[in-house]
């Protein structure tokens, strides 16, 4: 299994109502893409602050292999919900980071 853990700073003026439309559309690739195990979304709560540096928003897909991930990443509708969350970001593609990790 891989999961595909990604981290978030969105801009100033990004509202919870969109933030939660983001997060509802890709949760509906769970139900789009076959292998796709679950999905999850978090607010990350460190005390940390200086290390969090902004990114305060946290999903993650689990995968049942890396076919499936490679699928998810080549994905037309998930193409489409990635522009839509990177037009949100605080600095584009600075604003996220993104780990696969095998379990």
């Amino acid at each position: 299994m891989i999961r595909h853990i990604v981290a978030l700073r969105f801009r100033a003026g990004t509202t919870a109502e969109t933030k939660a439309s983001l997060f509802r559309d890709l949760a509906g690739l769970k139900g789009h893409i076959d292998g796709i195990l679950d999905f999850r979304h978090f607010d990350n709560v460190s005390v940390e602050t200086p290390l969090v540096r902004g990114f305060n928003d946290v999903f993650w897909f689990d995968f049942r292999d890396a076919g499936v991930r490679d699928t998810y990443l080549d994905d037309p509708l998930h193409k489409v919900i990635g522009a839509r969350v990177l037009a949100e970001l605080d600095g584009g593609v600075d604003s996220i980071f993104v780990a696969d990790v095998a379990l």
